[in-house]
């Protein structure tokens, strides 16, 4: 599924603006994109900035007993406490290792290092293992924190680099405890989860397919087939004229196309593809979120809705037959997405600046 589309993308460049050019490009086998290194500086600035800040941060912890409704979040997650919550944090871990890797020269390499160091050592790891073995913890972060830490690991897995090499080796404990929970929840899963924000079932669950994948796990990986297929392979007619909703950062109707195109071979899912997406509900999903407050916690995930949107529709396009006129449209919007809403990346408020640009480097790098 590498190859996306060779659509004509030169009138694309041409609505592009200077700054937005400046922090990435259109590779010229017009497969995707490439990080400037303004783009790569301006992106990995953000989490570099928030993954050792203690506070603000939102804990999402269930007190048992006074001792442990007082921790403060370093003592609960000795990895994972910057960034104002646990997934952003796992995220921002992510992508900065993911920049590393694709630009092993930029100027923030030795700060990344050095910062990703303090966070994922063998001894905090085990600590935040511990946390899912607490009374009332089992479901915690179930399942967008568990897709991130999986992406944590695929992105650090069969990498040379000897750093590379300690925070993977850290990491399995944790690594192991989500597949576990998952793998016990899978089959548990009567119902997907449709929303537009982090329990969304299709998104976690294109992660961990990923994952799964990548580490040549088979009772994972079909475990995560046969449940995509019981929960999602009789749906028809998406409500997408419905979305966004007002706090969406994820196409409820585009993560289950994302997932499925993933699932299913390309004949199946293009049957499937041509029930579950009207060219109406289609259509509908190319016009850009309004983001109206920025300031606003829940308003501000659409920008991020535009990065995955942008990433979704790119998949998408790829697994269309090469003749297929929704592929040109998909790859328009996927331009379009990306490019209004990258600039918004830094906006000076810390409600998106804490978690919008793994967003956007999974979106451009992906």
């Amino acid at each position: 599924m590498k190859t996306i589309i060779c659509v004509s993308l030169f009138f694309l460049v041409q609505h592009f603006t200077f700054a937005q050019q400046s922090y990435f490009t259109i590779k010229k086998d017009s497969s995707g994109f490439s990080l400037t290194d303004k783009g790569v500086a301006y992106l990995s600035s953000l989490p570099l900035k928030c993954i050792l800040q203690e506070f603000p941060y939102k804990t999402s912890h269930t007190s048992v007993t006074d001792s442990d409704h007082v921790l403060l979040p370093k003592q609960l997650h000795p990895a994972f406490y910057g960034c104002f919550d646990w997934h952003s944090s796992v995220h921002g871990h992510w992508m900065l290792i993911r920049l590393l890797k694709l630009y092993p020269q930029m100027n923030e390499a030795s700060l990344i290092r050095s910062t990703l160091s303090k966070t994922l050592t063998q001894e905090n790891i085990l600590n935040e293992v511990k946390y899912f073995s607490l009374p009332l913890t089992s479901s915690w972060e179930r399942t967008y924190g568990w897709a991130w830490i999986l992406k944590l690991d695929e992105e650090l897995m069969n990498w040379d680099d000897a750093d590379g090499k300690r925070w993977h080796e850290a990491l399995q404990p944790l690594t192991q405890k989500i597949e576990e929970l998952w793998m016990k929840y899978l089959p548990k899963q009567t119902y997907a989860n449709r929303t537009g924000v982090h329990p969304n079932t299709a998104f976690g669950l294109v992660f961990a397919l990923d994952f799964a994948r990548k580490k040549n796990d088979l009772a994972f990986e079909k475990a995560i087939i046969e449940s995509a297929k019981k929960i999602y392979l009789k749906d028809k007619n998406a409500p997408a004229l419905w979305e966004p909703n007002g706090s969406d950062f994820l196409s409820p109707s585009l993560e289950e196309a994302d997932l499925m195109r993933r699932v299913l071979p390309q004949k199946e899912f293009m049957s499937w593809f041509n029930r579950f997406m009207p060219i109406q509900s289609l259509k509908h999903l190319t016009i850009l979120p309004v983001v109206s407050d920025r300031s606003d916690l829940q308003i501000v995930h659409l920008d991020g809705l535009s990065f995955s949107r942008s990433w979704c529709m790119k998949g998408i396009a790829a697994a269309l037959p090469k003749n297929d006129h929704r592929r040109k449209m998909l790859m328009q919007s996927a331009f379009h997405h990306l490019s209004s809403a990258l600039p918004h990346v830094v906006s000076g408020e810390y409600g998106g600046e804490h978690w919008l640009a793994s967003f956007a480097v999974y979106a451009i790098t992906d």
